[in-house]
């Protein structure tokens, strides 16, 4: 079966693995952040505008309603939800622009100075001589 062979050849390339080692460390270090968040972060920024959780944060469109012995549910609009959603997003983006950012330093190599421009070369025997003659004729005047 050259499908099934195809398939492991491209599932064991070391970019598709390193993929994979890349996405299951990166989920979870995403509920790691989340967890920072929601635990850490939001708590003490709740208590300084009132002791409010932002996803709790809504505003009632339509309230919930029995309907024949059926109850709806009310139409919200969860603002605190997306508030604290982009909070979630700032502070993972941050994380990851510092770790890639202490990355970059670590291999980054240091600059090599440009070398020094070879110094002018000297007069030629052309040169030389015509300076000479100069010279000799400057005497003689």
């Amino acid at each position: 079966m050259k499908i099934l062979k195809d398939f492991k050849e491209f599932a064991m390339r070391g970019n598709v693995v390193d993929l994979a080692v890349g996405v299951i460390i990166g989920g979870a270090f995403g509920k790691i952040v989340a967890s920072l968040v929601a635990d850490v972060i939001m708590p003490p920024i709740g208590l300084l505008v009132g002791g409010v959780t932002f996803t709790d944060l809504k505003v009632v469109m339509k309230p919930a309603e029995v309907i024949d012995g059926v109850e709806k549910a009310a139409v919200t609009l969860n603002y605190g939800n997306f508030i604290q959603v982009t909070f979630d997003f700032l502070i993972v983006a941050f994380a990851i622009f510092m770790f890639i950012n202490l990355i970059n330093k670590m291999n980054r190599k240091k600059e090599v100075a440009p070398a020094p421009p070879p110094p002018p070369p000297g007069p030629t025997k052309e040169e030389v001589l015509l300076a000479e003659i100069r010279d000799i004729l400057k005497e003689k005047k």
